[in-house]
């Protein structure tokens, strides 16, 4: 008598399974990669690139200074930005009508200039104003000063990037905040916190899980956005790569170096976003994903067969 079929015992029969072949994939892969072997290949060998001009100023002591100047921008402005943004967004979701308005002006206001225009509008505003005063609204001011001494090329350029910047950092707190449950504010206020007090230790502690990725975003775009210093006179990174190649007409190349110490900066602002990222997501994440140190150090243990050691 034959035996009967794996069915009829009530076994399962073993599936064979047949990958799906994607050939579109290797062909768009092998086109991507001839495009980018070319391009290497200009980059490298192009004479007109003048690679050595680029490495006689990448360390230059003016292209230094406009580096430090960049990050001293980056850090004001975004210190600005967060702290004003952090109010903002309070006052918006304020009760009270006129705090409220008030922050929705100057989100309305900051966010529908461009940013180029307000730092020309406060580099120029001392050659309307007659003098700064301190004092009673519509009485004696015990506080004068000449604008040109109040807002130099500096002030200008902070109060331009830091006031702008602001405008978006309000939306992205009030995001962060309206993130946290309702229930916990109204808790907190049945333990006798005051709504600030709950803000500051319940909510925002909270917030900053959804607050940190934009904001790691617009600190790198920030990094960047002062290059527009350049247009009123102040001498960041890009302005003094401007005054470099007026004076030897080597546009390309000091160009070429400006971008190298962006892209350099803009990646110590990556890595630094992704491990505060990860910091913020404990609680949130039963186990954190392995940082690339921690993979890479997971890959030197195993042995050359490929398992990990036991």
């Amino acid at each position: 008598m034959a035996d009967p079929l794996p069915a009829e015992r009530g076994e399962a029969e073993a599936i064979k399974a047949i990958p799906v072949r994607h050939p579109g994939r290797w062909v768009a892969a092998a086109i991507i990669l001839v495009l980018a072997a070319q391009l290497l290949h200009w980059v490298v060998t192009d004479s007109a690139l003048q690679w050595g001009v680029v490495g006689q100023y990448l360390f230059n002591s003016q292209i230094l200074t406009g580096v430090e100047n960049t990050i001293k921008l980056t850090i004001i402005a975004m210190v600005m930005g967060a702290v004003l943004g952090i109010g903002l967004a309070v006052m918006r979701l304020s009760k009270n009508p006129i705090v409220s308005g008030v922050a929705w002006i100057y989100i309305w206001f900051f966010r529908g200039t461009p940013v180029l225009v307000q730092l020309i509008f406060w580099f120029n505003l001392p050659s309307v104003l007659r003098s700064v005063s301190l004092g009673i609204p519509f009485g004696p001011s015990w506080f004068h000063t000449d604008p040109k001494d109040l807002i130099t090329q500096l002030i200008a350029v902070c109060l331009g990037l830091g006031l702008n910047e602001a405008a978006y950092m309000a939306e992205i707190a009030r995001a962060g905040i309206l993130s946290v449950d309702e229930g916990q504010v109204e808790a907190a206020s049945a333990l006798g916190m005051t709504r600030l007090l709950a803000m500051r230790r319940i909510v925002l502690p909270q917030a900053m899980r959804v607050i940190i990725p934009p904001t790691g975003n617009e600190t790198i775009s920030m990094l960047k956005t002062t290059s527009l210093a350049v247009f009123v006179a102040y001498n960041e990174l890009l302005g003094a790569a401007t005054n470099v190649y007026s004076r030897t007409y080597q546009i390309i190349p000091l160009l070429l170096t400006a971008s190298i110490w962006y892209l350099f900066m803009t990646s110590v602002l990556t890595i630094g976003q992704y491990y505060l990222e990860r910091h913020y997501a404990r609680g949130a994440l039963r186990e954190l994903p392995l940082t690339p140190l921690q993979k890479l150090r997971l890959l030197g243990q195993r042995n050359p067969g490929g398992a990990a050691p036991t």
